[in-house]
């Protein structure tokens, strides 16, 4: 190890020479380009931080402190002859000690530096989003509220004047974020995410079914709420849109949850008085906004509801739903769950 070492630096000092007496020499200089394919590819990893608007020269000096360039002097040729100079892009990177001169110059020139993954699930609240940025993100849980709430921000991106916030349009999904990220880059990078999801035919769509793509997101998200038995969503969507066509009260119990701004294990008889233009058992038709991030599944739900006559639906002990035309049917269906939840808690019998 020690030879090679001492062979990388003969070549340095040499090319170095070289520059000096003639630099356009180096391009037909085939040992420059030979020393920038060596380096190790086990070595131990530095994280360089190469600021925005940095130069070559500053963005040399980070890596040579770094230790991923032994000879900075020689890189800065090599890089200059690759066109580094007008391509650097600003990151933070990870790159092994004694990296090889061309994966150097090909990252900084891609751009991609150290990501970081953050997964969010169907069906989060704005609230919970924020909450989940701070712990694995760490922005600041008030800085993502702001962001998400800044209606300059959200007309920016394109999102309807009567959203409140960003709410629903947090699209739900895994991304690779670069490392700290802001909370108005993340509420953009998740609003645009929402925005490529969203497939031409589906404008048209709404026409048909005469609702904005706000009230849209809005059904979207209550169906997300409801649902735990995936094939259920296009006829939960209809049991919604046909309470609607008739004026009928949507009475979704997750609309009072999030009227209580924190999620109730279980909404009971009590709770459903609770005053907000969200509690759909007081107030006709949709609510003002969506109540959770719906994703894509149950977007297509809302767009596409199952031909059904159903106005009513309980959910049993397993997720699954049972559907009725009838308020009388739905009364049995009820009786019918609270069997089988007594039977699920009753102990069970000893043989003999």
């Amino acid at each position: 190890m020690r030879a090679i070492a001492d062979w990388r630096l003969r070549i340095a000092d040499w090319t170095h020479a070289l520059r000096i007496r003639n630099p356009k020499s180096a391009i037909r200089n085939p040992l420059l380009f030979a020393l920038a394919a060596c380096g190790r590819s086990d070595g131990p990893r530095a994280t360089v931080t190469i600021p925005a608007g940095a130069s070559l020269d500053a963005a040399i000096d980070s890596l040579a402190a770094s230790r991923v360039l032994a000879h900075p002097g020689s890189f800065r040729l090599y890089a200059k002859l690759r066109g580094l100079g007008g391509s650097l892009k600003s990151g933070v990177y990870l790159l092994r000690q004694d990296e090889s001169w061309s994966d150097v110059v090909a990252t900084l020139e891609r751009g991609r530096g150290v990501e970081q993954r953050f997964t969010v699930r169907e069906g989060l609240r704005l609230a919970e989003v924020a909450d989940l940025a701070r712990a694995q993100l760490r922005i600041p849980r008030d800085s993502v509220l702001a962001a998400a709430e800044d209606s300059a921000l959200l007309a920016g991106l394109g999102l309807p004047d009567e959203a409140p916030s960003a709410e629903g349009y947090l699209f739900p999904t895994t991304y690779l974020l670069p490392l700290h990220i802001g909370a108005r880059e993340l509420v953009r990078v998740m609003t645009h995410q929402f925005i490529a999801q969203w497939s031409p035919e589906w404008q048209a769509r709404l026409d048909s079914l005469r609702f904005s793509r706000h009230q849209l997101v809005t059904l979207a998200s209550i169906i997300e709420a409801e649902v735990r038995y995936d094939p259920d969503r296009p006829f939960i969507s209809a049991v919604y849109q046909n309470r609607l066509k008739r004026g009928m009260r949507l009475e979704a119990d997750p609309t009072v949850s999030y009227a209580y701004g924190r999620r109730l294990k279980r909404v009971r008889e009590k709770n459903l008085a609770v005053r907000s233009s969200y509690n759909t058992y007081l107030h006709a038709g949709l609510p003002p906004g969506p109540i959770a991030q719906p994703g894509r599944a149950s977007l297509a739900a809302a767009l596409y509801p199952a031909t059904v006559p159903f106005l009513f639906f309980v959910a049993q002990p397993d997720g699954k739903h049972i559907f009725s035309v009838t308020y009388a049917e739905h009364l049995a269906a009820i009786q019918r769950v609270k069997q089988l939840q007594r039977a699920a808690r009753a102990p069970p019998r000893s043989g003999r």
